[in-house]
């Protein structure tokens, strides 16, 4: 009797470490997917924001209107990644020339590191 509470005891513990490993092995892919769904979510605003900066910064004419500045700064922000936005306020911020088509290399390089890493 004592022989069959030993062996249906430790099938017991056995069980609830497995069950345990099984959970803890859940919750870490969980999270690994949540951060690559972030990323695909980054990525995807960032392509959305490089086509307006593209359409409407890099092969316009003239002066960006205001709305069209509203829609890119939306979009910008809506990509919610800090060095992004710190290139576009280095961009929108520029002086010169020579400085904003230096930030603006720089803004697309981040772009595609962020669609493609």
């Amino acid at each position: 009797m004592d022989k069959k509470i030993v062996i249906v005891f430790t099938l017991l513990v056995g069980i609830i470490v497995l069950l345990s490993l099984w959970c803890f092995f859940l919750v870490k892919e969980n999270s690994l997917q949540k951060v690559l769904l972030r990323d695909q979510e980054v990525a995807g605003k960032a392509v959305i924001f490089a086509r307006l900066f593209i359409d409407k910064v890099l092969l316009s004419l003239g002066t960006i209107n205001f709305d069209d500045r509203l829609e890119l700064e939306n979009a910008v922000r809506a990509v919610n990644d800090q060095e992004i936005f710190s290139e576009w306020q280095k961009f929108t911020s520029a002086k010169d020339d020579g400085f904003a088509q230096k930030i603006v290399g720089n803004m697309l390089k981040l772009i595609i590191n962020k669609i493609a890493p």
